[in-house]
């Protein structure tokens, strides 16, 4: 059997997430993709919270999936008026006992304890679990199971087979024989995600359903459903699973996987969203840096790959890294307080500074904090101020006449003088650096004779940002005291 699916004039797409706890990669993509695919033909993308599971439902993630959506640009047509399956079990009874009296569902009472028993069984024989059919001509009637325990299933054909066009993977084919007789009322009174699905679509007029490919195995039983209601079907594209680095399942222990994880360490929304739309898809040109505007006009369904996506931090964090470029100290500054608080900050003109020297080699906003501290001052060993290098040059050259503790004190206190004749408003890291590169050039045996010992003297660690940015950012007055301090440092090992 053949479907002749339809192509509505607008087209209605939309995110059905399950509020089982923070919003994962997998659901943002998914979201993204069919946001784009709506709005790149002026349509609508629409918004439903499908929690029927109540076994598996976390307070707070609604709030928690809403806020993401918000956070990234994804904005639902419905934000005002979004569908909660928990508020239409009434709808879904009423769906499921239509087709009881079609008679293409049936009542099964079937007891766990037996359905247990039978997929053991299969697993032993690796058979595919499957129901054996037991209640499906058994005629039970919803007054002989009143007050009891029972389930509805839909009826599957028993026999042929189901093709449809998938818009990702092409055509796609299953045999009924393999298909089981699904569940779509529970003993609980809540319909399974196959029936409150397809009615759902329905009644929002969803004419294209974009999703993951673990659901592609169930199509065929929610075409049937579509079928027996007698509803037009949407047109399906599933799309491929995203991957780890070594190609296994992507999980906690390759980094994080929760969307507000990554926003507390410091990924922009615009680079989640370039990086998430890659995930699978490519642009004409395939380019990597693309804006939302840009990537919303070059959207197509033709361009997703049907091959797993690997997901890939350091291009991610590349990603980050550049667009934490294009904004301004200020900009960053405002994105720091709202995430970590004012406090994390500190002194404004001090961060700005440290912004302004820091942003190229940030790849996240928590890098602020690292970045910071690096033009802190920390207690260090007089030793560390001697520059490698010169050991082997004194000992090469069989300079007695004087310590390299004595050339890196004479070295400092000429790098101190001509600190003294820069101007406050002068003392930025070009001007700094075009004043001190020529003494330092003049060393014999190289400029790491005067670099190295001053940015250890201006950060007390071995490995920090250079000596001009340092200097840049905490200014003349505690850059010479810094300096000062090292060669007092020096005197007293000198005697």
């Amino acid at each position: 059997m053949f479907l002749n699916l339809f192509f509505s004039k607008k087209i209605i797409t939309r995110f059905a997430p399950s509020p089982t706890g923070e919003l994962h990669i997998g659901g943002v993509r998914t979201a993204l993709f069919s946001y784009l695919f709506a709005k790149k033909s002026n349509g609508k993308f629409l918004l439903r919270i499908e929690d029927t599971d109540r076994e598996r439902y976390v307070k707070g993630s609604v709030e928690h999936i809403i806020e993401a959506l918000d956070w990234l640009g994804i904005e639902p047509d419905n934000h005002k008026n979004i569908m909660i399956q928990s508020q239409r079990l009434d709808i879904y009874k009423k769906h499921a006992e239509k087709l009881l009296e079609s008679g293409n569902a049936y009542i099964c009472v079937c007891s766990k304890e037996k359905l247990a028993a039978d997929r053991e069984k299969q697993a032993k024989e690796k058979h595919p679990p499957k129901y054996g059919g037991y209640c499906r001509e058994a005629g039970i009637k919803l007054e002989d199971v009143s007050g009891g325990e029972y389930v509805i299933r839909m009826k599957m054909p028993l026999s042929g087979k189901i093709k449809f066009n998938d818009l990702v993977r092409n055509d796609v084919e299953f045999n009924f024989s393999l298909l089981d007789d699904q569940v779509i009322l529970k003993s609980d009174g809540y319909p399974t995600y196959h029936l409150a699905s397809v009615v759902d679509d329905h009644e929002m007029g969803i004419t294209h359903i974009i999703r993951s490919d673990e659901w592609l195995a169930s199509t065929p039983k929610h075409i049937v459903l579509y079928q027996m209601f007698g509803w037009k079907t949407p047109l399906f594209a599933h799309l491929s699973m995203i991957l780890a680095p070594d190609k296994s399942k992507l999980s906690k222990r390759h980094g994080a996987t929760g969307i507000f994880e990554y926003k507390n360490l410091g990924y922009l929304p615009e680079a989640i969203v370039n990086f998430l739309a890659l995930l699978g898809w490519h642009s004409k040109e395939d380019k990597e840096i693309m804006s939302f505007k840009e990537i919303l006009k070059e959207f197509s369904l033709n361009r997703v790959q049907k091959g797993a996506a690997i997901f890939d931090i350091k291009k991610l964090d590349w990603m980050n890294s550049h667009y934490i470029k294009e904004k301004s100290g200020n900009e960053l500054l405002m994105l720091l307080e709202k995430l970590y608080g004012k406090e994390s900050v500190g002194d404004k003109n001090l961060a700005l500074k440290i912004l302004d020297i820091g942003k190229m080699r940030m790849e996240k906003l928590e890098d602020f904090k690292i970045l910071k501290e690096s033009f802190d001052l920390v207690n260090y060993d007089t030793k560390l101020l001697i520059f490698q290098k010169n050991k082997k040059l004194f000992k090469d050259k069989n300079w007695l006449k004087y310590s390299l503790e004595e050339s890196v004190k004479r070295n400092l206190s000429e790098v101190n003088n001509i600190l003294r004749n820069i101007s406050v408003q002068n003392f930025n890291k070009v001007f700094l650096e075009q004043k001190l590169m020529p003494f330092a050039d003049k060393q014999s045996y190289g400029r790491g004779e005067v670099l190295w010992p001053l940015r250890v003297a201006l950060s007390g660690k071995e490995k920090s940002p250079g000596p001009f940015e340092i200097m840049h950012v905490i200014g003349k007055e505690e850059s010479l005291k810094r300096i000062e301090m090292a060669s007092e440092k020096l005197k007293s090992v000198l005697g």
